[in-house]
């Protein structure tokens, strides 16, 4: 199978390389140039230089990339994914569901759009450690399996086109509210005169520990030391779809409100190309 994989950033390289060992060959693209030539130096793989002329060359076509203008001037125009001859499309960033029928009304005639995005951080990705979320049916994500398990732990087929990026959003504002209020129970014991180190591990130990805290455990505890994994301007684009989406179909989402506003304060105050572990620092500087 001819793969091509467009989006090489934190997520998508780790990605890439876990692909290129179950292609039959592999085609790179990427906005930045400089990124997907020493990938493909990296990997021996051919790189291209538009979104059409990867089309041309493979069977499918795996995309991640950050938001929906980013997928939509991709797959989109006279030079985009979509006026290649592929005819099977994978996006696998975090999309509203919206645009996720954007892309099947514009995808080429008899094409076949999935929408899969992934949970887990970068160590995931590099790990081939990633849930996948396929809004499609076993049947459908069959052909594409090996690609998925090549990159993921496990994935999970919801039956119907967008169910993916629904429960994608869903999974996120659960992992960002519990940023949330991690920072804040955090700030809490700090306040009390708890080292950092030690209130850390009593929530470690205790029952309301999730996996996201112990593998980010290092980043809260020395930000600075660390690469940035998943930034507070992501988090809040995150956000922003989710509460959309909640408006759309009438649910109340007063918690994801919450988180959304804290976001959108710590971006403004500058945390926008941080960790969203930096919440914990802005939080220390939040007073009554």
């Amino acid at each position: 199978m001819r793969v091509g994989f467009v989006g090489l950033g934190r997520m998508g390289a780790h990605m890439a390389r876990n692909i290129a060992g179950a292609a039959d060959a592999l085609t790179i693209w990427n906005r930045s140039g400089d990124k997907a030539v020493a990938l493909a130096n990296e990997l021996g793989c051919a790189v291209v230089q538009t979104p059409r002329a990867l089309s041309d060359s493979v069977d499918v076509v795996m995309t991640m990339l950050a938001d929906d203008p980013a997928s939509e001037a991709v797959h989109g125009g006279a030079e985009g994914l979509f006026a290649g001859s592929a005819r099977m499309f994978i996006e696998m960033g975090t999309m509203s569901p919206d645009h996720i029928n954007w892309l099947a009304a514009n995808a080429p005639k008899n094409a076949r759009l999935i929408d899969a995005p992934v949970s887990g951080a970068t160590q995931a990705a590099r790990e081939a450690q990633l849930l996948i979320m396929a809004g499609c049916t076993s049947d459908e994500a069959g052909p594409v399996m090996p690609l998925f398990d090549a990159m993921g732990k496990q994935t999970l087929c919801l039956g119907q086109r967008g169910r993916g990026a629904v429960m994608k959003l869903a999974v996120n504002s659960l992992i960002h509210g519990i940023n949330q209020t991690l920072a804040e129970a955090m700030t809490l014991a700090e306040a009390a005169g708890i080292d950092s180190q030690a209130a850390f591990d009593v929530i470690e130990a205790s029952a309301a520990c999730a996996p996201m805290l112990k593998y980010r455990r290092p980043i809260y505890l020395d930000e600075a030391a660390h690469p940035v994994t998943f930034t507070i301007a992501l988090a809040r684009k995150d956000m922003e779809v989710t509460a959309a989406l909640a408006q759309a179909l009438g649910t109340a989402m007063p918690q994801g409100q919450a988180t959304l506003e804290k976001l959108i304060q710590a971006e403004t105050a500058g945390y926008a190309a941080r960790d969203m572990a930096s919440m914990l620092a802005f939080m220390r500087k939040e007073t009554l």
